[in-house]
């Protein structure tokens, strides 16, 4: 079979696994594939792949568990892809767990970005997945988890730019992906910022903001909740949300997921 013939055939099978719920099958045809072909044929598989199968297929490694397709998922198709991720969340998790939802949103993202030690992919990513709405309100989501981390940040991003060198003084794995944010789409970092906070406005004065251990608290400002924002995001999904699969949930060859 030659590489022209090859490509779709592997898009088509990668596709029907992954709507099949055979999320491992669907690993090991890439795997075979980067054996035979090398590295840039799964690429380009997972560049025509469509976004709500690439979310579908990506939620499925979150965390510590390998993935090709994590290590090789073209930018811009992550990006794309993350505007179908909230579709395989149900309301009741939202609604019982938010913090539980938004820390799997985490692994996933971290997850990807921190993939490898390319730099260069990791800029590319972030730049790719904070330059949309739905990147911008994802971002906001794993903020929303370290307020006021972000906030103190955001008083150094505000002095420095994007030379920022400080992780801040908390020991949140946030805060490294999102001074890597900084580093890579200082606007994509803002867009974040004011989803979370939307009275933010490039001052040092929400730096000295209390914030309450309380999560049922109201805060002294405006600032929106993870659960807020995790009802944001599903809202953005650009499909009908009410058929989508939640993880784990095996589909039928024949049923459209995100229709």
């Amino acid at each position: 079979m030659t590489e022209k013939t090859y490509l779709p055939a592997l898009s088509k099978q990668v596709t029907e696994l992954v709507l099949a719920g055979s999320l491992g099958h669907a690993e090991q045809a890439f795997s075979e594939a980067a054996e035979t072909h090398g590295d840039l044929v799964v690429s380009e598989v997972l560049g025509t792949l469509p976004p709500q199968v690439t979310a579908l297929h990506l939620s499925g490694f979150d965390g510590g568990k390998t993935s090709l397709a994590t290590l090789l998922v073209p930018p811009k198709a992550w990006a794309d892809s993350l505007a179908f991720i909230a579709a395989t969340w149900s309301e009741e998790m939202i609604e019982d767990d938010p913090e539980r939802v938004a820390e799997s949103l985490f692994a996933h993202i971290h997850g990807v970005v921190f993939s490898t030690d390319d730099e260069e992919r990791r800029h590319a990513l972030l730049a790719e997945a904070s330059a949309t709405d739905y990147g911008a309100t994802a971002f906001a989501i794993l903020f929303s988890m370290a307020p006021k981390d972000i906030l103190e940040l955001a008083g150094e991003v505000i002095s420095k730019g994007s030379y920022i060198t400080a992780h801040s003084s908390s020991d949140s794995d946030i805060i490294p992906l999102a001074v890597e944010l900084v580093k890579a789409n200082e606007d994509g970092w803002d867009r974040a910022l004011f989803e979370l906070f939307p009275d933010f406005r490039h001052s040092a004065d929400l730096a000295d903001a209390e914030f309450s251990d309380d999560p049922d608290d109201e805060p002294a400002f405006l600032q929106r909740s993870t659960r807020e924002l995790l009802y944001r995001l599903r809202k953005q999904v650009p499909s009908a949300r009410s058929t989508a699969p939640k993880r784990g949930s095996r589909k039928s060859l024949g049923t459209d997921i995100f229709s």
